[in-house]
Order: C-alpha cells, then structure tokens, then sequence
C-alpha cells in the first residue's frame, strides 16, 4: 500500500461510494450494494474486486438466501490501517490508536491541570501517539492520521482552537493545534469540535436501527453541542459547539449568569459550574448535607457532590433533580426546533448518575410539542466518555471516501 494522501488513497469516485456504503453498513451483502447504488452487476462485480484487491473491503461470509444464491457480504477490513484520535477537554485529554471498524488498540489519558499549557500537552500527545505505534507494531504506510476533536471554539478550517472557556493552564487562545501536531508527528491532522466528533463516533456505532436525524449535548463544566442531519453534520458560519449553553431559559431580572455569558442561560442552571454554586450556597444557608463535614462550603467540588449523590444525600439529590430539570427544560427547546430521531447525551454530568438522565428526558418529553406523533430515541451513547476521541479518529477514516 503505498504512502499516499488519504483522499487519494481510493483514487476512483465510484470506488469511493461503494465504499463509504460499507463504512455505513458495517456488513453489506452485494445485493444491498446493487440496490442502493444503482449500478450494473458487472460494474458492481468489478468496484468490489478493486477494492479487495486494494485491501480496503473483505469478503465476510454470506448473507441469508432469499430463494437463490446465497448474497456474498463485504465489510472494511479493520487492519487496513489505523487512525489516532485525540479528545481536547477542560478536565481530561484523551488519545486513542483505533482500527478501520474504531476498535480501540491503545489509549492514554493526561488530566488537564495548570501544568498542561499548549506546549506541555502537544509533546507529550505527540510522544505518546510514536510510542503507542511502536508498541502496536504498526507500520509508516497503515498510519491514515490523528483527528482532533477541541472544546470550540475552533476554526475546523485552519486548523485553530480559537479561544475556549475554563481551562486550568494559561495560553489555550488561537492555538495552532494542526500545524503544530502534523510538525511533530509528520501525519495529516483533522480538527473539529468535540461535540462534532463524538456525534460522529454515536452515529458510526452500529445499531439496529440506522437514525439519519441525530442530536448530540455534552453536560459538563460547560454544555457542548452538536446535530446531525441527513447523515451530515451540520456546521454554521462560526463553530456553534458552545451555542446551547447560551440558550435563554430565564429572565425574571435575578437570574445568575453562566461566567462569561447571558443572564438565564441554561448552563448557568445546568452545569458542573452551576451545580457547585448551587450546592455551595445551599451550605451557606445552614442546609444540612454530608458535606458539611468538609468545613468551607466554596472549597466543595463536583467530585464530592457526585460521591455524595450516590450516597443519597438529600441536599445533592435536590440540587442535581432542579439542574436536570431545567437542562430537560433546555432540550425540548432544541426538540422542538430541530426533531432529532436519536438524542445521545454524555458528559460527567450523564456518566454521575442515572437521576440527571432520566430526569431531564422525561421533562424533555413533557414539553415537547408533537408528543407523542413525534418519538424521540434517548440514549447515553455506545462509547461513554471515549467518544470525543474515537471520533475524531473517525474524522479521518471518513477522508477516505472524501472527493
């Protein structure tokens, strides 16, 4: 396999839709192929054998028989290449080596503390990407490239995170991520927004059910977005990861104010941000928790309020059914407005506990306007918190079959 770009590794148009068919299906019997692209038997017969004999499909046994032959079925091969991804957060970075199918061969994880400066966190993303191929054993000419999915806001384009909110270290404004990686590591490097990624991950993972219509909200220190329409992620003039968070929701003149946003917003309401003021407070009041024990109610974290929460204390299980209600609140806005078939929350505030998802889906459904003509799917995601990254490794695989 030569060392080529990766839009021209597939180098024939036809060629490249047949195989971002396969990506789509998972497993594809030759028939679905005939069905969906509307090509002759022969020409068919002939993309297929191509792209076999460039180790990019495989032959994976055969289909049910509808009356005749048995229906041969195609899938990627997984060890045609890999692809890193990487996940850029306030709290955590992550790194992942996966496969062609996003099977995850290795991973590491740095916690974004005040040490982790742009400078710090590249070499050591970049060293720790050499040493994970290394050790995987996979060679120069396999390596598709690193996808890279940021807190936004970022120019996908250029190649920038622009200028995020709330992380720990100094210096995360107008980074040029992609220049600054492809020099390190001597690979193509895709970036997009987190929310964009891990949507991308929810949508690939193979389901029953294929959902052409997606909405994606990441709950954490702030809340991140994403939609998926038609099969494609929808982009605007600017990145527009961080535009829920702004959603107005309150504006009875006291409303608090999300840190450098609107009064009312809803991630002033329904946020790991939010959630420690709330709970800080309600200690200032006298309230009484097991978190009084701690002393100084302003030195109280998210960690001990979701230690807490799984201990039932009531105070806690108060502040986070009031957050889940208004982010529920936040979300019939968004069904309302753009019918997802699928919604797939993550976020620390989702992986807590199972309260802050159950309650704002079912205030979600409550207000939601054509319920129940219209049904919405909820769901927590097939990959957890790992999605931002497998994602991103995602974005370049799918470069594949870019024209």
């Amino acid at each position: 396999m030569a060392n080529k770009p990766i839009t021209e590794r597939i180098g024939n148009r036809k060629e490249k839709e047949i195989f971002e068919l396969i990506r789509q299906g998972g497993t594809v019997s030759k028939i679905e192929l005939l069905e969906k692209s509307g090509l002759t038997v022969s020409t068919l017969t002939r993309l297929l054998d191509e792209l076999c004999d460039q180790e990019l499909i495989t032959e994976s046994g055969y289909g049910p028989s509808t009356g005749g032959r048995r229906p041969v079925l195609y899938q990627i091969r997984a060890d045609y290449g890999c692809a890193l991804g990487v996940d850029i957060s306030r709290t955590l970075t992550r790194l992942v080596l996966t496969d062609m199918h996003l099977n995850i061969l290795d991973s590491r994880t740095w916690e974004m503390t005040v040490r982790m400066t742009p400078d710090v966190l590249l070499e050591e993303i970049a060293a720790e990407a050499a040493a994970m191929l290394s050790r995987c054993e996979i060679p120069a000419d396999r390596v598709l490239g690193m996808g890279l999915g940021a807190v936004g806001p970022v120019d996908r384009r250029e190649g920038v995170i622009l200028n995020p909110r709330y992380f720990p270290a100094p210096g995360w404004q107008e980074v040029p991520v992609r220049a600054l990686l492809e020099r390190r590591l001597g690979l193509p490097v895709l970036l997009d927004n987190g929310a964009n990624t891990a949507l991308l991950a929810e949508s690939w993972s193979r389901q029953k059910r294929s959902f052409r219509h997606m909405l994606y909200v990441h709950i954490g220190v702030g809340l991140r977005s994403s939609m998926l329409s038609e099969g494609e992620l929808i982009y605007g003039a600017v990145d527009m990861e961080g535009s829920i968070g702004q959603m107005i929701i309150q504006t009875d003149g006291i409303s608090p104010r999300s840190q450098e946003g609107n009064f009312g917003a809803l991630e002033s309401y329904a946020s790991i941000y939010a959630i420690e003021r709330e709970t800080r407070a309600r200690l200032k009041q006298g309230r009484h928790s097991t978190l009084s024990a701690a002393g100084d109610p302003d030195a109280v974290t998210f960690r001990e309020i979701v230690q807490a929460l799984a201990a039932g204390d009531p105070l806690v299980v108060e502040v986070i059914t009031q957050a889940a209600v208004y982010f529920g609140i936040g979300l019939a806005n968004l069904l309302n407005m753009m019918h997802p078939e699928r919604v797939v929350l993550g976020g620390p505030l989702i992986a807590a506990s199972d309260l802050f998802f159950y309650t704002a889906t079912q205030t979600a459904i409550k207000k939601t306007y054509y319920y129940p003509t219209y049904q919405v799917l909820f769901s927590k995601g097939s990959f957890g918190e790992e999605a931002l990254a497998i994602g991103a490794a995602g974005l370049v695989i799918r470069q594949l079959s870019s024209h």
